[in-house]
């Protein structure tokens, strides 16, 4: 029995649909969730204090309070307060083991950290082929061969989404420098390369030489 001309056309129609509403979705659940979560943290006092639940107002606060504390972090006197904090904080055995490596991984997507991701770069692997990673150090280092100290660089290439990944030294002469900026290439990594552009040109960058 031949398949009606209609069940193809809804197929593919159901199909497209499916691709534009499940991100959506998804989205929207990830927000409210996230909306419900930080509302819970000071949600409960506004309730005792007011004798009533308020949505948002917990929300509200923490966004606020967020907000300033990035705003005293952000001038001398907040960002010398926030090296002793950050002292005291990492003297402490147990809380030391999560505190650091979660700040240095925030700090590392930062736009305004300087030991965060720099630029995105393409590493030939031992293969031939090129790895897209994201440069995050430069270093000099002398490996005893004889050719003396060399400018090497540590690169982050992403295995699992952004958070886990793997690092690769390589020879700072080695990479290639796309013009893409850091925001293009984690949206790369976040599509599986559906957002690559149709053409990236490549280039060599000298040593300590990132500015443009």
């Amino acid at each position: 029995m031949a398949t009606p001309r209609i069940v193809p056309w809804l197929r593919r129609r159901f199909i497209a649909g499916f691709i534009v509403a499940v991100p959506l979705v998804i989205s929207v659940a990830a927000l409210l969730w996230g909306f419900h979560l930080v509302d819970d943290l000071t949600g409960p006092l506004y309730d005792r204090f007011l004798g009533r639940h308020v949505a948002g107002l917990g929300a509200a606060t923490t966004v606020l309070a967020v907000l300033l504390v990035g705003i005293v972090v952000s001038n001398v006197f907040g960002r010398r307060l926030l090296a002793r904090v950050d002292g005291y904080l990492e003297r402490i055995p147990v809380f030391r083991t999560i505190y650091s490596p979660v700040k240095q991984l925030l700090a590392a997507f930062s736009p305004d950290s300087a030991s965060g991701l720099k630029r995105v770069v393409l590493a030939p692997d031992a293969g031939g082929a090129m790895r897209l990673g994201f440069l995050t150090k430069e270093f000099v280092a002398d490996l005893g061969n004889g050719d003396g100290p060399r400018a090497f660089a540590a690169v982050y290439v992403p295995t699992n989404n952004l958070y886990l990944g793997d690092v690769f030294v390589c020879p700072f002469d080695a990479l290639r420098f796309p013009d893409l900026t850091v925001e293009e290439g984690v949206k790369i990594f976040l599509t599986g390369g559906m957002a690559m552009a149709d053409r990236v040109n490549g280039r060599r960058v000298p040593p300590h030489d990132l500015s443009s």
